[in-house]
């Protein structure tokens, strides 16, 4: 099993919808058996709590179900847990590499290098805007998780 973590600031925007998104298309890939997806924060913020409605409500227009996740917060654990941990930005990624063990270095990679197309490092955070910019961030994370998957699916046997 390859499980794959996404993490952004206070999970609740950025990575629940990844994770979402992501597990959709790994089932549609037929390979829920072999690749697993989470989100966390590096902040603790929204514990418990669901994504944000506007989060869910864009994500819910294209036939991605993110309701049902809950906000939890990031631990240096995670990184003997998880093969790949996908930072949304790059304040995020500095966060993690400042707690990451040095033997897990490998793990940690920018969400967005696997779309270099796009010409972006990060996902912007859509917070403390309106609804568009949760389409944008959506349309971001679409083209980032297609690229992860592919990527992953490239080292399967």
């Amino acid at each position: 099993m390859i499980r794959v973590l996404f993490v952004c600031t206070g999970n609740i925007c950025r990575s629940p919808t990844a994770e979402g998104v992501f597990r959709h298309r790994v089932r549609a890939a037929g390979l829920a058996d072999r690749i697993a997806a989470d989100s966390a924060g590096t902040h603790g913020y929204h514990v418990g709590e669901p994504p944000d409605p506007r989060a869910c409500a864009v994500a819910r227009s294209r036939g991605y179900g993110i309701d049902d996740l809950r906000a939890r917060k990031f631990s240096p654990r995670d990184f003997h847990h998880f093969d790949l941990v996908l930072a949304m930005d790059q304040g995020h990624y500095r966060f993690l590499a400042r707690v990451m063990p040095p033997a897990r270095a490998d793990r940690l990679r920018l969400f967005l290098d696997f779309a270099p197309d796009l010409g972006l490092r990060d996902v912007p955070d859509p917070y403390y805007g309106d609804a568009e910019g949760f389409i944008k961030v959506l349309d971001l994370i679409e083209a980032g998780t297609h690229g992860v998957l592919e990527s992953i699916r490239h080292t399967l046997p």
